[in-house]
């Protein structure tokens, strides 16, 4: 590896959020970087400032993935009368990015993004620094210092797929260092994957595999944690994007030095199989499982439909839970939980803004655990004529209620996934099932959920249910209950897909690669995939073949990750970007109050991608300070 870039050591930042001790703390009147670290109490503190640049994921304001590509979409007086929601991240789903004052820089921590080159800089001062911390045992010294490697390797993951190859900043540079000392270039793809690998196989080595004091410090740093988003890291570099995508063959650096492969390498695969593998050995070995829900007594009997839907909304929503391998506390779901739920009760106040497209909702499985498009008794070109529910319905669609028939006959994911007009809301504090009093969406124009006014409404007529806990609240005439969780930044579903996605890479369909990707399909109550396609699909052949797998494990992990911030990472990875986001962004007619009308696709945009989409562009300014930085292409 090219020796590591530099850059020029600046002040600690003393900016941090959370309900959590560890990012509650900052230092304080510190007049100096020595003073930090003349006690163990000044030098935890500095430890949580480095924490305190984590990526807020929970609010969609400010992490790109949620409202920036084309699952949840806005409508359109919200960029004007912006109601409690700032859209940033919605104007780059318009098209609307540019290279003067990028939406969402994290290179330079402007427009609602993080300045993480600065908490590389602060990491790094740590880590030079933690030695010379007299009353601190060697416990707590390595233990901090692994926590704080891997939150350096992470924030250089972070800009390395927003950016592409990005400067590595392994130390800091003196005061005293030079102004071309200071300028410096990008290191090449496959050199920061490297480094970013090689420090999170040092934080690992040093990281407990559990947390010893959960009220205290859930949500630091353990060896699964390092473990899972080292596989991330590695799947992200086996992926067509980056493995031999000659597409970037132009990005060089001025002294024309090669950004990007050009030349695919399979081994890439097999380090992300054995990756994959081994952090789900060491998080299953820490308890790690998925997750089930187990209805207390006090709920009475509950359907299995009721049970299976809180197995798969909880595994989000319910905090701290058994799949959960990294919770994410630094910022509370309350704004997220609000945008996120329809006005159940009347005269409330929710944002009620986040409406998954038509997209999302075509994209999960029949009930028999296909593509609606290729279950051969689906009908995909019926999907928005009318129909009345029945008692067969009850758990999922109010019975008697007219609705679309895309809304029926749907895998269990789709109904806890999403909120749509007639559908059964279980929870915000209605859970006598059996005794029929429970919530259901009244979407239509004036309806309790539907638009009554200028703002608080979804503009495609869907909300993304998921991300809202069952045990929220919404009371009569004021405002809701929100209960908290940890945003699930890893959660033990996504290492089985990613698992079995390497494993078809690299072995082809097997058992191995079926295992982990059934795994996931039980707890959603469908079948394995085998069995799925050879009953049901049109196409029964298609999960026997490398390429037919691999467009299952596409869809199913597109599935299985909905709204949690993976499809738009995982698009851009595949190369499937450009195909995907090329077209018009739908949603039902929410001005109708009649169901023949309101049920009337409308389009409501046409998405662009380009190639200079998939990466950010580098804040224009930069490139005229630092003229060895080269542009991302396009921008």
């Amino acid at each position: 590896m090219k020796k590591n870039i530099v850059f020029l050591l600046m002040s600690v930042c003393l900016i941090a959020s959370s309900c959590k001790k560890y990012l509650d703390v900052v230092p304080d009147n510190i007049a100096t970087i020595d003073d930090a670290f003349t006690s163990r109490t000044q030098a935890e503190k500095f430890l949580f400032t480095c924490y305190s640049y984590l990526p807020a994921d929970a609010d969609p304001q400010s992490n790109p993935a949620m409202m920036a590509g084309d699952e949840l979409w806005l409508y359109s007086d919200i960029r004007n009368n912006r109601f409690f929601l700032n859209p940033i991240s919605w104007f780059i789903a318009l098209g609307e990015q540019t290279s003067s004052e990028p939406y969402l820089n994290y290179w330079d921590g402007l427009q609602n993004g993080k300045a993480l080159f600065k908490g590389i800089r602060d990491c790094n001062t740590f880590l030079e620094k933690i030695g010379s911390v007299r009353d601190l045992n060697s416990f707590e010294r390595g233990k901090w210092t692994a926590e704080v490697k891997f939150l350096k390797a992470y924030y250089h993951f972070y800009l390395l797929r927003m950016y592409g190859p990005i400067p590595v900043t392994d130390k800091n540079l003196p005061a005293s260092s030079s102004a071309e000392e200071v300028r410096v270039s990008r290191t090449p793809f496959d050199e920061c994957v490297a480094y970013i690998v090689k420090t999170l196989d040092e934080a690992a080595s040093g990281l407990p595999l559990k947390i010893d004091k959960p009220l205290e410090e859930m949500g630091r740093i353990t060896k699964p944690i390092a473990l899972s988003i080292k596989a991330r890291v590695l799947l992200m570099a086996a992926s067509p994007l980056y493995n031999g995508n000659a597409d970037f063959a132009s990005l060089k650096n001025k002294d024309g030095s090669q950004l990007f492969n050009q030349v695919n390498d399979p081994k890439k695969w097999t380090a992300a199989l054995l990756a994959a593998k081994e952090a789900i050995t060491t998080a299953e070995g820490a308890g790690a499982r998925l997750y089930e829900f187990v209805p207390s007594p006090s709920l009475g009997t509950l359907s299995n439909e009721t049970i299976m839907g809180l197995s798969i909304q909880n595994a989000v929503t319910d905090k701290w839970n058994t799949e959960i391998i990294w919770g994410l506390s630094n910022d509370n779901t309350a704004l997220l939980q609000s945008a996120s739920m329809p006005r159940i009760v009347n005269n409330i106040t929710v944002i009620s803004a986040l409406a998954p497209t038509h997209r999302m909702a075509e994209l999960f499985y029949s009930k028999n655990g296909v593509p609606i498009t290729e279950d051969k008794t689906w009908n995909p070109a019926n999907k928005n004529k009318l129909r009345t529910a029945t008692a067969a319905e009850k758990f999922y669609i109010k019975q008697g209620y007219e609705t679309a028939e895309i809304n029926f006959d749907r895998e269990p994911r789709f109904y806890a996934d999403m909120a749509f007009d007639g559908g059964i809301w279980y929870g915000l504090g209605k859970y006598n099932e059996a005794g029929g009093d429970i919530w259901y969406v009244q979407a239509k124009f004036g309806q309790t959920a539907g638009r009554v006014e200028i703002k608080n409404f979804s503009i495609t007529g869907y909300w993304p249910k998921k991300l809202v806990n069952y045990l929220n609240i919404q009371n009569v005439g004021s405002g809701h209950t929100t209960q908290q969780y940890s945003w699930p930044n890893v959660r033990l579903a996504d290492l089985y897909l990613i698992y079995a996605e390497a494993s078809n890479e690299v072995n082809g369909p097997g058992n191995d690669t079926y295992d982990y990707l059934d795994k996931v399909r039980k707890r959603a109550g469908l079948k394995g995939v085998v069995e799925s396609w050879a009953n049901n699909s049109n196409n029964p052949n298609k999960p026997l073949g490398k390429e037919g797998l691999r467009s299952i494990i596409h869809q199913e992990r597109m599935i299985e990750m909905a709204f949690e911030g993976s499809r738009f990472w995982d698009l851009r990875r595949w190369k499937e970007a450009e195909s995907t986001y090329r077209g018009t962004i739908k949603g039902w007619d929410i001005e109708q109050k009649e169901a023949a009308n309101y049920y009337r696709e409308r389009i409501l945009a046409t998405q662009t991608f380009e190639l200079k989409d998939y990466f950010w562009p580098i804040k224009n300014n930069n490139i005229l300070v630092n003229d060895k930085l080269v542009q991302n292409i396009g921008w």
